[in-house]
């Protein structure tokens, strides 16, 4: 199976992260010297992906800005005698960068981002879904969503992405329960250490086929938290008889989504290219 399309949303304000995302988008906190969805991005692009699908919100300008060619910046630095840089800031090559306004005002939750795209994925298609404030770090040339792509391949066309937490951190996050096979059962949510059914956590990074994609559009808000959840879709998916191998992820899973999150991924990013 071949994919080649990925949808990022980034939609969110970052509300944990005020005042700086008042002025700067969650996803273009800088861990080094690029920004978070960077690290998405070109994980997608050593996986084979030549469609990417930011979800933006109305308010979006700073992505779009990133990824496309800066002239006076070039200019700026040829007539400086710092052309050398000019790499640094060049357009990514094999890749085409879309963008999809999601409205302020509406539904909320991890589906909206996913339906919205979901006009964009053909029949028979399956697509990569990585949130755009995460990302998992392997500094050993192995690639993730790679492996993700691998494993949908193996399962039919859908695949998530399970990061390994301490037994007795489980509580605090949404952990799946698996079968023999490995393929996903459910998630269940911040359970004690005694009831947790594996140390796995879901990261919502997920390979899933058309199918799963337009259920997102008309998914009905979780009775419990009254959001429109891709969780949900999933379920609906296994119930029907669909099958979603889980992958475990072997590099470092970073969290730009806090700012404990974001210092700690910095610390790890320049601990491994800083000598």
């Amino acid at each position: 199976m071949t994919v080649t399309k990925a949808i990022i949303p980034v939609a969110g304000w970052g509300t944990r992260m005020l005042p700086i995302t008042k002025a700067i988008e969650k996803c273009m906190l800088p861990i080094g010297t690029r920004p978070i969805v960077d690290y998405i991005v070109q994980d997608c692009i050593a996986a084979g992906i030549t469609d990417i699908y930011f979800v933006v919100g109305e308010q979006s300008t700073q992505i779009q800005n990133y990824y496309r060619s800066n002239i006076q910046l070039n200019d700026y630095l040829k007539r400086q005698g710092k052309a050398d840089k000019l790499a640094l800031v060049a357009p990514t090559k094999g890749v085409s960068f879309h963008f999809i306004v999601q409205p302020g005002q509406g539904k909320y939750g991890t589906a909206v981002p996913v339906g919205l795209a979901s006009e964009y994925v053909d029949e028979g298609e399956s697509v990569v879904v990585l949130m755009g404030d995460d990302f998992v770090y392997n500094t050993d040339g192995t690639n993730e969503v790679r492996r993700l792509i691998d494993a949908a391949t193996e399962a039919g066309g859908a695949a998530m992405l399970g990061v390994s937490v301490p037994r007795e951190a489980v509580s605090k996050y949404g952990v799946l329960q698996l079968d023999e096979a490995g393929l996903y059962q459910r998630i269940v949510e911040k359970p004690s250490v005694d009831e947790a059914p594996s140390n796995l956590i879901n990261i919502s990074k997920y390979v899933l086929p058309k199918a799963v994609v337009d259920s997102a559009v008309s998914i009905p808000a979780n009775p419990i938290r009254g959001e429109y959840e891709i969780t949900d879709v999933i379920n609906n998916y296994v119930a029907d008889g669909g099958q979603v191998k889980v992958v475990e992820a072997r590099g470092q899973y970073l969290d730009g989504g806090s700012v404990e999150g974001l210092v700690h991924a910095n610390n790890v990013v320049l601990a491994s290219i800083v000598k």
